[in-house]
């Protein structure tokens, strides 16, 4: 059974808990010791979902005016991965901004730099039980050889959601994010220092510098990646996406590459301060959809093509409650006919 490695699998997969108590375990329902890979269409009626009560027990709780924040024991495992991984994220990030100051042409586009956060990415989540599986034709060919300068956009329900992208995003490019990130433990040093674009919401004129930024890199030939809801959904539904993405993708001329993140909310919800349950079993899955040409195309027309695109990919209880998606079959998704998940 499940508690027989302990401790290793006891805390990856999951001791045997009441009902109550699911964070750990690798499926729901959980079905021996298999880890099961769901079919798309079983994923999307799937809510792998836990609230506060189902996520025990509980090691540490922080009350504060804005909610509530947990830590069960799962979460304790991974702040402890956090704090064994991230020293030697840090020393690899300084080693490589000491030795560009002094080579100025050693890595240009901080591509070495940014690999650094890359690699920290796929280390953690795969220690901590959490990498995704992809579907989707475009995943094989992002992988091999990029879709060249573009915008790469996901919906976003999680803080997941960052190291998640950096599974299958190998080739240079940089975050559009919100400037308080900026101050975040290791993440912090990596948008500083890696160029990536940071947005002031509450400034103006930097919002107008941060675009000409980003519209600069994808002239120069770099991706961006960005969330168009702006913010982070509380209960995994995508939110209403915003203009800014679309409008720098018409002015720098590029596509639009739609990325559907299922079920990061599920595995880090916004109550908890770190990961809840662990992602085996198929639960988090990445599908990367054909990129959207925006030449001849109004920012609205854009906006709708992108939404569309993610939700046909996404589980049924993250798709807002007053849109609709074509139903999936067993055979394949709705959108590209790609059904099968693969782990690298």
């Amino acid at each position: 059974g499940n508690v027989l490695n302990f401790p290793l699998r006891g805390f990856a997969d999951g001791f045997v808990l009441p009902k109550s108590q699911r964070a750990f375990i690798t499926v729901r329902p959980l079905i021996e010791d298999k880890h099961v890979l769901l079919s798309p269409l079983q994923i999307s009626n799937q809510s792998y979902y836990l609230s506060p009560n189902e996520i025990g027990p509980i090691v540490y709780k922080s009350v504060k005016p804005k909610g509530t924040k947990y830590v069960n024991v799962f979460g304790l495992y991974a702040f402890i991965l956090s704090l064994i991984t991230c020293p030697p994220w840090v020393i690899a990030m300084t080693a490589v901004q000491s030795i560009s100051k002094i080579f100025k042409k050693f890595d240009p586009n901080q591509a070495l730099f940014d690999k650094t956060g890359k690699i920290w990415s796929k280390t953690w989540l795969r220690l901590g039980g959490m990498y995704p599986t992809f579907s989707g034709a475009e995943h094989k060919k992002l992988i091999k050889e990029g879709h060249g300068p573009c915008i790469y956009v996901a919906n976003h329900a999680s803080w997941l959601d960052i190291p998640v992208l950096c599974t299958c995003l190998d080739n240079v490019f940089k975050f559009i994010s919100k400037s308080e990130l900026k101050n975040a433990p290791c993440i912090g040093q990596q948008l500083r220092g890696g160029g990536h674009i940071l947005i002031d919401r509450e400034d103006r004129r930097s919002q107008l510098r941060t675009f000409k930024t980003a519209v600069q890199y994808l002239k120069d030939g770099i991706p961006l990646v960005g969330f168009p809801e702006g913010q982070r959904s509380e209960d995994g539904r995508m939110l209403p996406f915003k203009d800014g993405i679309f409008s720098m993708a018409k002015r720098a001329n590029v596509p639009i590459v739609p990325i559907s993140l299922s079920n990061t909310h599920a595995i880090m919800p916004g109550y908890s301060l770190s990961p809840v349950q662990s992602a085996k079993g198929g639960k988090l899955n990445v599908h990367v959809h054909p990129p959207i040409e925006t030449e001849g195309k109004t920012e609205k027309e854009i906006s709708e093509l992108v939404r569309k695109a993610i939700i046909s990919e996404l589980p049924q209880h993250q798709i807002p409650q007053d849109e609709t998606v074509v139903e999936k079959t067993e055979e394949g998704s709705a959108n590209d006919g790609e059904g099968a998940k693969v782990t690298p």
